[in-house]
C-alpha cells in the first residue's frame, strides 16, 4: 500500500463468510486482552487513512502562484492598467508572457485547470483581476478550462480575431488587457457561451483562501 500505510486483510476462503469462531468474544477476559492489544493498530490505521485523504485533497488543488516581483498584481484593485509589453516581459515568466501578451495558446489537455473541479475563484495571473467563479465552470471535451459566464461584465472584454484564417472573438482581461482565450457559442445554459481559457493565465483561489 502507498503512503506508508500497512495493509490489513480478513481473508475468507472461497469467498465464504467467516465462521463465528473467527471473531473474538470481547466480553471474556481473554477477549478484552486481545481488544486492548489491537487498539494501537486501529489508531495507526485511522491516522494513516486521515493522512492519505489529506494528501489526496492537497493533490487536487494546484499550488498557488507567487507574485512578489509583480507590483501591478492585486485581487482588489479593479482600475485599468496601462503597462507596456516591455515592462510585462521584465516581470512575467516567459510562458505566461507569451500567452498573455502574444496571444499564444497552451496545448490542449496540458493546463492545470482544464479538468480541475475545485470550488473558488479564478483570477488573472498577470494582474490579479477576478475573472470567473468555479460554479460557472463546466466539463468540456475541448481540453481547456471552460466557463459559461464571467464573474462580472467588466471582468473581461472582447476583441475580433481574424488570425489563422478564422473569425473568432478573443477574450481579454478587463483590467490589464492580457489574452485569456476565446469565446464560442456552443456552451451550456443559461448563457450558451463557452469561455475557452488558457490555464497558464489563470490563478485559482479556493473558497476561504487568500
Amino acid at each position: 500500500m502507498t503512503d506508508g500505510c500497512p495493509e490489513t486483510f480478513l481473508v475468507m476462503k472461497d469467498n465464504q463468510a467467516p465462521s463465528p469462531s473467527a471473531f473474538t468474544n470481547f466480553a471474556t477476559p481473554n477477549g478484552m486482552a486481545r481488544f486492548h492489544s489491537i487498539l494501537p493498530l486501529a489508531a495507526l490505521i485511522v491516522a494513516c487513512t486521515s493522512a492519505t485523504s489529506s494528501t489526496h485533497m492537497a493533490e487536487q488543488t494546484p499550488a498557488p502562484t507567487t507574485h512578489g516581483n509583480n507590483p501591478y498584481y492585486s485581487r482588489t484593485d479593479t482600475a485599468p492598467l496601462h503597462v507596456s509589453d516591455a515592462e510585462w516581459k521584465r516581470i512575467l515568466p516567459d510562458s505566461v508572457f507569451e500567452v498573455a501578451r502574444h496571444a499564444n495558446t497552451e496545448r490542449a489537455f496540458t493546463g492545470k485547470y482544464w479538468n480541475f473541479e475545485g470550488l473558488g475563484t479564478y483570477y488573472c495571473a498577470v494582474c490579479g483581476n477576478a475573472l470567473f467563479r468555479s460554479d460557472a465552470k463546466f466539463a468540456s471535451s475541448c481540453g481547456w478550462p471552460s466557463f459559461y459566464q464571467a464573474l462580472r461584465p467588466t471582468s473581461v472584454r472582447y476583441k475580433e480575431d481574424h488570425s489563422y484564417g478564422m473569425d473568432r472573438t478573443e477574450v481579454l482581461c478587463g483590467r490589464c488587457g492580457s489574452h485569456l482565450g476565446h469565446i464560442f457559442d456552443d456552451g451550456p445554459p443559461p448563457t450558451g457561451k463557452r469561455f475557452c481559457m488558457n490555464s497558464i493565465v489563470l490563478d485559482f483561489v479556493p473558497e476561504g483562501g487568500k
